[in-house]
């Protein structure tokens, strides 16, 4: 997926489900990168738009714009705000550069064929970590 200028992959595993971005209502109070909370088949998500949650620029909304719902594996009803899913990646097709990263979340760098670097999203890291669960501001 690209996440701002970044790209990322995730394990199939690591989401329930890749949306259009429905309604987002905003909360008073919050982060700015807190974008709000949303109604998916009548239950809340909290939505969190990743790039600005890494420190990026808030995620425009464009028809490839993705919400990558979290729910049911993790106990908790969030979604992220993405630029855009790239489709389905074979790992072998990688070279892993090193374990871990800049952020807790990170599992690992890898680049493609054509010398881009991709980031590892271990999703429990993330969804877990203080400052994600931290939107108040």
């Amino acid at each position: 997926m690209r996440v701002g200028g970044e790209l990322w992959l995730l394990g199939l595993n690591e989401v329930g489900e890749v949306i259009p971005p429905p309604a987002i209502t905003p909360v008073p109070l919050t982060r700015h990168w807190f974008r709000g909370l949303t109604n998916i088949r009548g239950n809340l998500y909290t939505v969190v738009d990743f790039s600005a949650f890494l420190g990026g620029e808030p995620t425009p909304n464009t028809a490839d714009t993705r919400l990558l719902l979290v729910g049911e594996r993790y106990g908790v009803n969030t979604a992220l705000l993405v630029h855009r899913m790239l489709g389905i990646r074979h790992i072998e097709q990688f070279q892993q550069q090193h374990s871990g990263g800049e952020r807790p979340w990170e599992v690992a760098h890898y680049v493609d064929q054509e010398g881009r670097l991709w980031r590892e999203l271990e999703m429990s890291a993330l969804v877990y970590h203080n400052d994600f669960l931290q939107s108040a501001a």
